[in-house]
């Protein structure tokens, strides 16, 4: 079995083509962000209410027991799109290091990165699908009233 020869020229080839799936990985990072952004306003308004449901009375313990199930289906839904877009970013990563023995070594992984970016690709939408659900559900529920209408100004004197 004949062993591979390492080339020094090949460094920066290997680099060159890693740097489109690193910039895949930086967006994925930026969409994760937010993602776990709105997971922790989740959990936060949750507890919130879940602290200051505790000494309500009957007739409003059923409007905050439903909104903790809002709250909570939000939650899984954010919990599911931060994993699955957390497999794309881990599937890019496999990707960048494929590409990466593939030059240096010399070995043929072009099927096993196309497999890899391929799943990365569909874990980050679903992921993505995910989230937009989540969002879609958050604005189903919150309703922001309108502001009420100013007083009329009132009369002015006579002149006179």
């Amino acid at each position: 079995m004949p062993t591979p020869t390492f080339n020094l020229h090949d460094v920066p080839q290997a680099i060159q083509l890693a740097l489109a799936p690193v910039f895949l990985l930086t967006g994925i990072a930026g969409v994760l962000n937010v993602m776990t952004g709105r997971l922790a306003r989740i959990i936060d308004r949750g507890r919130h209410i879940a602290e200051s449901a505790a000494p309500c009375d009957p007739s409003t313990r059923e409007a905050v027991s439903l909104e903790i199930g809002g709250l909570e289906r939000r939650r899984r839904l954010a919990s599911h799109a931060i994993t699955a877009t957390t497999l794309s970013a881990l599937l890019v990563c496999m990707v960048i290091t494929a590409l990466f023995l593939e030059v240096l070594l010399e070995v043929p992984l072009k099927p096993l990165i196309g497999a890899l970016f391929t799943g990365s690709t569909l874990a980050l939408v679903v992921g993505l699908a995910t989230f937009l659900r989540e969002v879609q559900l958050a604005t189903s529920t919150v309703r922001i009233p309108p502001l009420p209408p100013l007083p009329a100004p009132p009369p002015a004197p006579p002149a006179g």
